[in-house]
């Protein structure tokens, strides 16, 4: 029983010894395992290159043609004949469909008829004034006769000048049987069917069309970005606009700013603007969803790095600049407008300089580095990963241990066996 009690309280004394010594982790000093800093990291640079950024305003856009037109007839009648396909792109003065002529040709007849009876009246009328013209001048017919009659020749003149205007409306309306395009566009679908009484009240129509070439899109920008624009304007520019898709990623088209709206929207803060774009091979379509790039200024030679070179901290924005001696530096940079997979940079570097694209996830200031390609970095980084992630007998660290860097800045050295 003694025994037994001895052997715990060894047993107790020995463990908690072991716990009150602090593990080589928890050391003053300690280094993270695998990691040595007199070891060049593999990086990969690239050099910082001169040439011209295009500076573009984005916005989102849609789609709205020149011209919409609901095509009515302009007189009552039956449908005879549709001439028309639904979709179909039409010219101005295709004729479209046609109603039953008959009533108004047989109106016209009528005024034509009205006007050959009041033109007899007419010429009795002026021969007898001519008669009375001289019986007049004879003293043969008092003035008051001769008077008369001037009056009844001037009413039938008039009479005459009523029955060509009903002949000029009968014929009106005679071409109005035939129902014309007027404009140029892509006809919808049809609304009325042949057969169908028609009449000019109708609200619906008998198909809408609708003008694809040119075409326009109307999109906003900040009102931050209006002085920009209009100083463009008003020096008569051309300001070029590239329509993409939902994703985009596809250009629709290119065209031109047409106008700027005359007034700011006070609830977004945006100003609408409307491009026009030739659209030649129909990419564009109504009330079509648009994102919108417009080019309005070009900086020449300025510096260009890629994007993956770009970091983000505590400092700011800063790229890795690797020196002449193979270490590297951070550099402060302020970054301009994107153009692709680069970044042109307005302050802090020149070109011809390296920067690091891949690799700066673990380097700090004065580091030192081996340059390598893209490819050899893939190689190389996948045994040391595994190698890394090894501790002792080949068991996997604990959390925090070797390969957790925060952020950019290197971790800790391990200690050495």
């Amino acid at each position: 029983m003694c025994v037994a009690a001895a052997g715990g309280l060894g047993y107790y004394l020995m463990q908690t010894g072991d716990a009150e010594q602090p593990s080589q982790a928890q050391r003053p000093g300690a280094r993270r395992q695998g990691f040595d800093p007199s070891r060049a990291m593999p990086v990969t640079a690239v050099p910082a290159k001169a040439s011209d950024v295009s500076v573009y305003l984005k916005g989102l856009g849609s789609v709205l043609p020149i011209a919409t037109v609901t095509v009515r007839t302009r007189i009552d009648g039956q449908l005879m004949k549709v001439l028309f396909r639904e979709g179909q792109i039409v010219r101005a003065g295709d004729v479209l469909a046609e109603i039953d002529p008959r009533t108004y040709e047989a109106q016209l007849q009528q005024a034509e008829g009205q006007m050959a009876r009041d033109r007899a009246l007419l010429a009795n009328a002026q021969i007898d004034l001519e008669r009375y013209r001289v019986l007049f001048r004879q003293d043969s017919v008092a003035k008051q006769q001769l008077d008369t009659q001037e009056a009844l020749v001037r009413q039938y003149e008039g009479t005459v000048k009523i029955d060509q205007a009903a002949i000029d409306t009968a014929k009106l309306q005679l071409t109005y049987c035939r129902i014309t395009a007027p404009i140029s566009g892509r006809l919808g679908l049809r609304l009325v069917d042949p057969g169908n009484i028609v009449r000019a009240g109708d609200a619906g129509g008998l198909v809408v069309i609708t003008q694809l070439q040119p075409i326009g899109v109307v999109f906003t920008i900040p009102e931050d970005n209006l002085p920009q624009v209009m100083q463009k304007l008003r020096a008569g520019d051309k300001l070029p606009v590239d329509a993409y898709d939902r994703s985009d990623k596809a250009k629709l088209a290119s065209g031109t700013l047409l106008t700027v709206d005359n007034q700011i929207d006070p609830a977004t803060g945006t100003v609408k603007l409307k491009a026009q774009f030739a659209n030649a091979d129909n990419g564009l379509f109504p009330n079509q969803f648009a994102n919108v790039r417009m080019l309005v200024d070009v900086k020449r030679d300025a510096t260009q790095v890629p994007g993956a070179a770009i970091q983000r901290g505590t400092p700011g924005t800063f790229v890795y600049v690797v020196k002449p001696d193979n270490t590297v530096t951070v550099r402060i940079v302020k970054p301009g407008p994107i153009q692709g997979d680069n970044v042109s940079i307005e302050q802090g570097l020149e070109p011809g300089e390296q920067v690091v694209v891949d690799g700066a996830d673990k380097l700090r200031e004065g580091a030192k580095v081996e340059l390598i390609g893209k490819e050899d970095r893939a190689g190389k980084a996948g045994p040391g990963k595994d190698g890394a992630r090894k501790g002792r007998g080949g068991r996997p660290p604990r959390d925090g241990a070797a390969d957790a860097p925060a952020g950019n800045a290197p971790a800790a050295p391990a200690a050495s066996k």
